[in-house]
């Protein structure tokens, strides 16, 4: 009997939507339940949109005061003891699930299953390797309970609002750490869409030159409703912050439109959006690698290329 947990990533009260892709991932398992964890101090309105996800058997809720705040350490020991039971726990291969689930998969004494991009079978998955050059097979051990992360760009959203899943409150008694603890949250406050969900995105890389002609890339987002992403190669430089990189060891990103701007195209950066629905590049040489992933190029100074594409916008 196959029973998955799948853990929520929530902040602020809301639901991140890379907890219904988690779920598409165990649907694909095809279990006899998936019930859905939400750890805070006040779950109820987080739990309430996690129970109208499709395909959720049961929303799990764990209120206590030290989850106030998604330290991975206290978590993580409120999980092993809820993962009783399940034979696989999932969490989103994100931020906070990269930071989660190995401590989880190391006090449950199992090896992690990294990034799944597709189920082959019940313990039987695909991930990528060498910065998604090659794809790997990778099988667990059906005696032990599976850990792994999902890449969310590999999977879309479980829909929501069909579902009517009851919500049922845990009492977890576990011994947590009290070496770590929450100091503050620093985010930088925008009107843009979310660059890890957004369904446009227009990226800046180091052609744009500096910090200050990278308002280019802002005002073209701007006047599309994109998110704005980044090159490593442009936050190594200081235009942007590095909560916009997007690549190998940035964010993970699928959008349905990526305009990448004065990037090169380094396979790094590639990994990031290798699951983009349609790529657009703007370069000035015409040998980038960007090009060869690139659905539509053009091949110029970006400088004189946007105005003349946010004049054709009107």
């Amino acid at each position: 009997m196959s029973k998955i947990l799948v853990i929520a990533e929530h902040l602020g009260g809301r639901l991140n939507t890379s907890t219904a892709r988690a779920v598409s991932a165990a649907l694909a398992v095809k279990p006899d339940a998936i019930d859905v964890l939400v750890l805070s101090d006040a779950p109820d309105t987080v739990a309430a949109e996690a129970a109208k996800i499709d395909g959720v058997s049961r929303v799990l809720t764990v209120a206590k005061a030290e989850n106030a705040h998604p330290l991975a350490a206290v978590l993580a020991p409120q999980i092993a003891r809820a993962a009783a039971g399940y034979s696989h726990v999932f969490a989103p291969s994100t931020t906070f699930g990269k930071d989660l689930a190995p401590r989880v998969a190391a006090l449950l004494g199992v090896a992690q299953v990294s990034d799944v991009m597709s189920v082959e079978a019940s313990h039987t998955f695909k991930r990528p390797i060498y910065a998604g050059n090659a794809i790997v097979t990778v099988e667990a051990d059906a005696a032990h309970t599976v850990v792994a992360t999902i890449r969310t760009a590999s999977w879309p959203a479980a829909a929501s609002g069909a579902g009517s899943a009851p919500v049922e409150a845990l009492g977890i008694d576990a011994a947590l750490p009290t070496h770590t603890r929450f100091v503050e949250l620093k985010q930088g406050g925008s009107e843009r869409p979310d660059l890890q969900s957004a369904s446009k995105v227009v990226s800046g890389g180091r052609g744009v030159g500096s910090k200050e002609n990278f308002d280019i890339v802002y005002k073209f987002a701007d006047k599309i409703g994109a998110a704005v992403g980044a090159s490593r190669a442009a936050v190594d430089a200081g235009y942007c912050p590095n909560e916009m990189q997007v690549g190998q060891t940035g964010k993970i990103i699928a959008p349905e439109l990526y305009m990448a701007i004065g990037i090169s195209g380094a396979i790094q950066h590639l990994t990031g959006i290798k699951d983009a629905g349609t790529i657009v590049a703007i370069n000035k040489d015409g040998e980038a690698p960007i090009f060869e992933v690139a659905d539509f190029g053009l091949v110029g100074d970006l400088f004189k290329i946007i105005p003349e594409l946010e004049a054709a916008l009107g």
